[in-house]
């Protein structure tokens, strides 16, 4: 078995790493669980707008786990930010393969990706990059709030 943390950590690395990461991105890593968000996003304590993945037991039992975009409690007007946010993104995140757009509780789009160690920080940080394209529309809707 791969060390799930390490691969997180490379994560973390190849993020920061970025073109586009600046002193407004943020990430919290907790091992085998991860956040990608904006500073202004209300994820002070992980409950705000955030991009995560995880691979904990039961994925790995799966042999398979999430990525998604959540707006949790701490996300001002949390359902109006929901409703707001996929009436602009939702056609966008619908065209990437495998996305699906939820829009109940605090689940934005998830896509379910096959548990392979292959290349998975690779996947990761190209599935990280494709939902970083709905910034934009995130800080759009949250200055409308």
């Amino acid at each position: 078995m791969k060390d799930i943390k390490g691969v997180f950590r490379n994560l973390e690395s190849k993020l920061r790493q970025s073109s586009w990461f600046d002193d407004e991105w943020e990430i919290y890593n907790r091992g085998p669980y991860l956040q990608l968000y904006k500073v202004d996003w209300h994820n002070d304590n992980q409950g705000g707008v955030h991009f995560e993945t995880y691979i904990e037991a039961p994925q790995i039992k799966q042999k398979e786990f999430p990525i998604c975009m959540h707006a949790e409690e701490d996300c001002p007007s949390q359902q109006t930010f929901v409703r707001n946010f996929l009436e602009i993104e939702g056609d966008r995140i619908r065209s990437w393969k495998g996305y699906q757009t939820v829009g109940k509780g605090y689940s934005i789009c998830q896509r379910t990706l096959p548990l392979n160690f292959k290349n998975l920080e690779s996947r990761l940080l190209e599935e990280f990059n494709r939902l970083r394209q709905l910034e934009s529309g995130i800080d759009e809707v949250l200055r409308s709030l």
